[in-house]
């Protein structure tokens, strides 16, 4: 399915680019494990497109292309698009997916904020959740119960890193905290981006987002009995190992401006040891209602867009216009230069 030098070159993009995932991808079966690493390199070559480069317009409107042209069948000649076209060619994946990604991505390039925490919940939908619905293709579920619980998997994790990240993204004039919990704590935006400190108000919000994440967690456990049993230690290994960074800034007192949480390689090692001793009970043990809550609002067109029977869709209006704004200030700053 994937040519194995480009195989090659995803494995490594993940073993250097995402600790975390590349661990717990070690507890899938290689039939999953493959388009996974394949997936998760495509998808880290999309966040470091936008993260790290300047002009973040231009690397969105780039990967518009570069998907456009893998879901023609023509994608870019580098090994991460040529891997990630044979992923939709032989998954059938659906376009709303990566598309969702390419969105949060926009937002992500158009500086936007939120002011509540749905409206974070949206963002968590589109840069993690559509993610997680992916891996549900790559695994062949469709069923929209399990895609509803991977979905909250997505959102706690993203949750996770936003929680982690405060005082970096403070950093580089990034806030993905809910606007309105800042207004209820009395902190302007630009006096915090000027002297992040953290505070018990910070720290309070800190901890909301770890205390919503692991909510999600524990919701997320009962869609992984739907799962393929060769695939549950690994989406259990995912799950406890994002949590842990959560339990690592609880033991740091929520403190993610002076510090960066981090986990070390055996408490990785015991997470993933605890995903199988759970994998194996989860084959015994009767499937929770909750695996049948409704999914949240902020994912439910992700579940939608994937469930059997869904039909294939076309660009969303949406997403056309975050892409049109950014075309249009991407072409204004052409101007501005040239004039």
């Amino acid at each position: 399915m994937i040519a194995p030098a480009d195989m090659e070159h995803c494995r490594e993009a993940i073993r250097h680019g995402s600790l975390s995932f590349h661990a717990a991808s070690k507890l899938l079966p290689a039939h999953v494990r493959d388009p996974a690493l394949a997936l998760y390199a495509f998808c880290r070559l999309a966040d470091d497109e936008v993260d790290l480069k300047q002009d973040k317009v231009a690397s969105v409107l780039r990967l518009r292309d570069r998907l456009d042209q893998v879901y023609a069948g023509r994608p870019k000649n580098a090994p991460t698009d040529r891997a990630f076209a044979a992923i939709v060619e032989e998954f059938e994946m659906p376009r709303a997916l990566p598309d969702a990604l390419l969105e949060g991505l926009a937002w992500d390039a158009a500086e936007r904020r939120y002011d509540t925490l749905s409206g974070v919940k949206d963002y968590s939908a589109r840069v993690a959740s559509a993610v997680g619905a992916m891996m549900c293709v790559l695994m062949r579920v469709r069923d929209a119960d399990a895609l509803a619980r991977a979905c909250d998997l997505g959102v706690a994790m993203q949750l996770t890193n936003i929680a982690r990240d405060v005082g970096e993204d403070a950093l580089e004039r990034r806030i993905y905290l809910p606007l309105d919990w800042l207004e209820e704590a009395g902190i302007e935006v630009e006096a915090f981006f000027a002297d992040p400190e953290a505070t018990k108000a910070v720290r309070g919000m800190v901890k909301r987002l770890v205390m919503e994440a692991n909510r999600l967690y524990m919701r997320s456990e009962a869609g992984v009995g739907a799962l393929p049993r060769g695939c549950r230690p690994g989406i259990y290994g995912a799950r406890f190992i994002y949590a842990g960074i959560g339990s690592q800034l609880t033991r740091m007192g929520y403190d993610s401006i002076s510090a960066r949480a981090r986990t070390n390689k055996w408490q990785k090692i015991g997470w993933l040891g605890q995903s199988m001793l759970l994998s194996g009970a989860s084959m015994i043990m009767p499937k929770s209602s909750v695996l049948y809550a409704r999914p949240l609002p902020e994912v439910q067109f992700l579940v939608d867009a994937t469930a059997v029977g869904a039909p294939q869709s076309s660009r969303s209006d949406a997403l056309i216009s975050i892409l049109s704004t950014l075309e249009s200030r991407r072409q204004a700053q052409r101007a501005e230069l040239t004039g």
